[in-house]
Parts: C-alpha cells; structure tokens; sequence
C-alpha cells in the first residue's frame, strides 16, 4: 500500500509519518497541495491524507487534482478547524478531527483500502 500524507504543518506530517512507519505503513510525505501533485505525477498512490485547510491547494482542490491524476485513489481529510460542512460533493469524504489518534487513522486507513474486509 502506497500513501500520501499531506499537510502545511511540518512538524505534525513528520511525527505522523513516523508514527506509521513504526506501524508498518510507509507513507510519503507532501508540505503543500502543489508538491503533492508533483509527487502523484510520479508515484502512484492506494491513499492520501489530506489537511483540509493549507496555503495555495486547499485539500478538496487537492481531492479533484488527485483524482483528475489517479482515479482509484482513496481519501482521508484531517482538519483541526471544527465542524465541516459534508453537504452536496463532500458527503461521502471521510473526516478525521486533529489531534489525529493514531488507531483510529490506521482503522481508517484499512477501511478505506479494504471495505470488504470489515
């Protein structure tokens, strides 16, 4: 399995990959919208994890660029800015509140890639 982990917070993405390396998932990771689109041009992903809000590429403008580049490729929003608004093309998105709880990404995380597995 191949994930994408994107997010304008360093420090946090950084600490996040680790955290799942040490689980076993290795994951790329991306500080902005635009360096996640340079890497999806290259690398084929199973998943990415999106921030919601960042500077330039907004997560769900990063979501339909993503999915323009790579149509199978699965999704998971994380947002420390509240409630989210899942009405009209968002209600089928998956979303994570910061501060992420490791387990409860990595269940997410298997769910999306494997659905018939649950």
């Amino acid at each position: 399995m191949k994930i994408i982990l994107v997010d304008d917070e360093k420090k946090f993405i950084n600490m996040l990959a680790k955290r799942l390396s040490l689980r076993g998932l290795n994951a790329d990771v991306a500080y902005s919208g635009e360096e996640a689109v340079e890497k999806a041009a290259h690398t084929p992903y199973d998943l990415a994890v999106l921030d919601l809000k960042m500077p330039g590429i907004s997560g769900f403008a990063l979501k339909q660029k993503l999915l323009e580049m790579q149509p199978e490729i699965k999704l998971i929003f994380v947002t420390g800015h509240g409630a989210i608004d899942k009405n009209g093309d968002h209600s089928d998105d998956i979303f994570l509140a910061k501060p992420l709880n490791i387990d409860t990404l990595i269940e997410t995380i298997h769910q999306t890639i494997h659905p018939d597995k649950q």
